[in-house]
């Protein structure tokens, strides 16, 4: 007799990867291709996933989950963002400390990207490399 694995009702199904790009998510090659525009980022790993790093600091990451994204943020941004779109941002008890917000690929929008991940760097960033990039803008 075979047994089949359920699944708890409050976990949600895993879509496979091309679906979040259909619905209008993004991809982490989509978060790489934003935080490259910015200077200093360097690809890296953390926690055995992809990370992007500026000079050593981590931005953000590949959650070991993959269909979301580890990212640095201030703690009133990070409760802004959670109240104002609740199905994109996220913590979880692990994060509740830490100034790290979770990031739901299937919902967040390729636009935003750019925007977030300059945030985040701007947190990580030497004051130095971020005084350089504003004087050239």
């Amino acid at each position: 007799m075979t047994t089949r694995r359920q699944r708890s009702r409050s976990a949600p199904a895993r879509k496979p990867r091309g679906i979040a790009k259909a619905l209008g998510g993004t991809t982490f090659d989509d978060v790489r291709e934003a935080a490259h525009a910015l200077p200093g980022v360097e690809d890296g790993t953390s926690y055995g996933t992809p990370a992007l790093k500026v000079r050593g600091k981590l931005l953000a990451r590949l959650h070991q989950s993959m269909d979301c994204l580890v990212l640095r943020v201030d703690f009133l941004d990070r409760q802004i963002l959670m109240r104002s779109a609740p199905d994109t941002f996220f913590i979880t008890d692990h994060y509740r400390d830490y100034p790290w917000i979770l990031v739901r690929f299937s919902t967040v929008g390729k636009k935003e990207l750019p925007d977030l991940i300059e945030r985040a760097w701007r947190l990580v960033a030497p004051k130095t490399l971020v005084t350089k990039y504003d004087a050239k803008r």
